[in-house]
C-alpha cells in the first residue's frame, strides 16, 4: 500500500508532512489524507515524489522493493 510507503520515506528524511505539502504546493491536510490512505495520490505527485525521493514510481506503489 503506497501510502505506508510515502510515510516511511519522508520520516526516513526526517521530514514533516508539511515540508512535503509545500514541495508539492498543496495544504498539509491533503498531503496527509494521501499517507493515510483517505485519498488517492494524483500521478503528477507520485511522479513528483518518486523523484525527490530518488526511488521509482512501483516501489512508492508497492510494485517493487529496490
Amino acid at each position: 500500500m503506497y501510502f505506508k510507503r510515502l510515510r516511511d520515506l519522508r520520516e526516513d528524511r526526517n521530514l514533516r508532512q508539511t515540508d512535503i505539502a509545500e514541495f508539492l504546493g498543496i495544504q498539509q491536510t491533503v498531503y496527509s489524507r494521501y499517507e493515510r490512505g483517505f485519498q488517492n495520490i494524483p500521478i503528477e505527485y507520485l511522479i513528483k515524489l518518486s523523484e525527490f525521493y530518488g526511488v521509482t514510481t512501483d516501489y512508492i506503489l508497492g510494485l517493487s522493493d529496490k
